[in-house]
């Protein structure tokens, strides 16, 4: 009988959360963004509460109808309450653009380095060990939900960082990815410019000044990759800025490996320093002091840091321009795409090329 009423209130549980999710969603500004998707036939139009719901619940779950879309636009992230224990997070992955094996890798390598201690949200695993899932054509998996808040990036903080960052990398030199992708000019800048020409986003007044300035600088990043060619690679974060550090019971938790991928040791440190040149060289100094407890820095992988900033500064532009036939993007971001937008967007890019001549930071 009590799993009778169980079952019955669960199901009563999930038509309120039916009833109300869009107004739970309109008190957390998505309510545009849901509507459009009504009216859309991307795939993440499937992703209903009910549908949410039974997906969660074929992983052996007793799901208890609490339920928050939570911000996320390259995925579909949600907490998900759970009958008589903690909510999980449960995270779809975006159709088509990892492969089942790239994210186990990426599973594998999280869960490598919970076990060697480093503090990471790892995929909760089944007693088989399993932590991907896929329901309707959609794979997903489960977190645990963890809090924290946005690191103050002060000089005390950033040597705690370059503590856990030094641990992760001494883990990630120890094998290398054998599906996950390799940070490279030809995927991350070359194949960036090129998508946005031939899909005509640039305007037509612009697309000259664009082309020729993206060949320019594909030139100068090329020669700048040669010139340190000796530079190891290994597993990182990959795309380790403040956004994706929680701060923890005084230490930092790293999140979202989504971006994981092979590359010079620098990626992952080069997002944490901001501010004048000088401003740079003493964090630098700081996040460095930190990391060299745990794993040696090569000090020449100093001069990719612009040239990996120009990589960064046109892949985010195909990016957005990639997704464009997501409702998301469009209602999220209504300044892109536009011709202020790429009027901007080229200056930008003539600023970096400059700051591609300029000398590198350094360690003293």
């Amino acid at each position: 009988m009590r799993h009778i009423h169980k079952h019955h209130m669960r199901h009563a549980r999930r038509e309120i959360v039916s009833a109300f999710f869009l107004s739970v969603l309109v008190c957390k500004a998505h309510s545009q963004v849901v509507e459009a998707y009504m009216q859309s036939a991307h795939p993440f139009a499937t992703l209903s509460p009910d549908w949410i719901l039974a997906a969660v619940e074929s992983t052996g779950l007793c799901c208890d109808g609490r339920m928050l879309a939570l911000n996320s636009y390259e995925n579909r992230v949600y907490q998900v309450g759970v009958e008589e224990s903690s909510p999980v997070i449960a995270k779809f992955y975006r159709p088509q653009r990892w492969s089942r094996e790239q994210i186990l890798e990426e599973h594998a390598f999280v869960l490598e380095l919970e076990a060697q201690e480093l503090s990471v949200v790892a995929p909760i695993a089944d007693n088989t060990g399993r932590t991907l899932y896929e329901y309707e054509d959609f794979l997903f998996a489960l977190f645990p939900r963890r809090g924290g808040r946005s690191p103050d990036l002060d000089f005390d903080t950033l040597q705690v960082l370059g503590r856990t960052l030094g641990k992760l990398h001494s883990v990630g030199s120890l094998r290398s990815f054998s599906h996950r992708q390799e940070l490279s000019v030809a995927t991350f800048a070359e194949a960036s410019s090129a998508y946005l020409l031939e899909h005509d986003f640039i305007p037509a007044d612009l697309r000259t000044a664009y082309s020729s300035l993206a060949q320019d600088l594909l030139k100068r990043v090329k020669q700048i990759f040669s010139e340190r060619k000796g530079y190891a690679t290994l597993r990182l974060h990959g795309d380790c800025h403040v956004g994706n550090v929680l701060w923890r019971d005084e230490l930092p938790m790293l999140v979202d490996f989504d971006d994981t991928m092979t590359g010079p040791a620098v990626q992952d440190l080069w997002m944490l320093l901001s501010g004048e040149r000088e401003q740079q060289q003493a964090q630098l100094a700081e996040l460095i002091d930190g990391y060299e407890m745990f794993y040696n820095f090569n000090p020449a992988e100093l001069g990719l840091i612009e040239a990996l900033r120009t990589l960064r500064l046109m892949h985010y532009s195909a990016w957005l321009a990639r997704r464009w036939d997501d409702p998301a993007f469009p209602r999220s971001f209504p300044w892109f795409n536009t011709a202020r937008y790429w009027s901007a967007h080229i200056l930008e890019l003539r600023e970096q090329m400059s700051a591609l001549d300029e000398p590198p930071l350094v360690l003293y």
